[in-house]
């Protein structure tokens, strides 16, 4: 028997459709991409269509105001997501939602036709956790050059070479979600911390259309889970809402699971909390 000490970086399986073999080791699958440090709004298929969202967002209003959550929730956070869950709340963030993807699509569209109006790859750039625990790889993308005379690769600042995920952030359609460790490169990232800024403080896109007051997508999806019809452990819901601690980039303080709400959305680093010893490490983060 052979054994050996080191520990192996696996994930859960995930059911991905197979559409061909090209040999007999090379499967051919269709694999979701998670584009990363960008979080759109949630469509229809998340929660449901807004009505039957509304209730769980209306649920979720109901326990965060008469003492459900109290004991587990700090009372800043529960006021700010209070005044986000308006009668429209889920509404205006599945129209979002729908806004983003059509926003989506046409960029997609008009950053892969070449002039001649052949239809351009894309590049997949994966990063940090490779995969997700949904199956999905977690991954930067762009419009893929070959590189020759026929295609050559344009400088590096260039506006061709623009990831989707950064363009996404820069239109106001998707919000800055920068997860550790699926980092860019510094660069790349003061690049996308500019355009998160820009994109917030100018109110572009969501915001311009729907309102500042607009629940992002991770928030919307806290929400939902804390409005869900069975509650039989309050923390447990709680827990399983909020599993990433955030850290204000600003100054790299920590400030916990519950005050991101105290940092602009563009200077929100989120860290897994079951990984934030190692996230202190790789971040040089106050308390190293």
């Amino acid at each position: 028997m052979i054994e050996f000490d080191f520990p192996r970086v696996t994930r859960p399986p995930a059911a991905q459709r197979l559409l061909r073999t090209s040999d007999g080791d090379t499967p051919v699958i269709e694999q979701p991409v998670r584009m990363v440090s960008v979080d759109t709004p949630e469509k229809a298929h998340y929660a449901g269509l807004p009505a039957t969202a509304q209730v769980k967002l209306d649920r979720c209003l109901a326990r965060l105001t008469d003492g459900t959550f109290d004991a587990f929730l700090p009372g800043a956070l529960r006021a700010y997501l209070a005044e986000r869950l308006t009668p429209d709340a889920a509404e205006r963030h599945i129209a979002a939602g729908n806004r983003a993807s059509a926003v989506f699509d046409v960029l997609l569209d008009r950053r892969l036709t070449r002039p001649s109006g052949a239809r351009r790859r894309t590049a997949v750039i994966p990063t940090g956790e490779i995969i997700d625990r949904y199956g999905r790889l977690l991954a930067y993308t762009a419009p893929w050059f070959a590189g020759d005379s026929a295609d050559p690769l344009p400088p590096r600042d260039h506006p061709d070479r623009r990831t989707f995920n950064l363009d996404m952030v820069a239109s106001g359609w998707g919000a800055l979600f920068l997860v550790h460790p699926s980092l860019p490169h510094n660069a790349d990232l003061n690049l996308l911390l500019a355009e998160a800024d820009r994109a917030w403080t100018e109110r572009r896109g969501m915001w311009a259309e729907f309102g500042a007051d607009l629940l992002l997508a991770y928030e919307f999806r806290a929400c939902v889970k804390l409005g869900a019809e069975r509650l039989d452990d309050p923390k447990r819901t709680v827990d399983e809402a909020y599993r990433r601690i955030c850290v204000d980039l600003r100054d790299l303080s920590v400030v916990g699971l519950y005050n991101y709400h105290e940092v602009p959305p563009s200077q929100r680093l989120f860290v897994w909390a079951d990984a934030f010893e190692q996230a202190r490490k790789d971040l040089d983060l106050p308390g190293s």
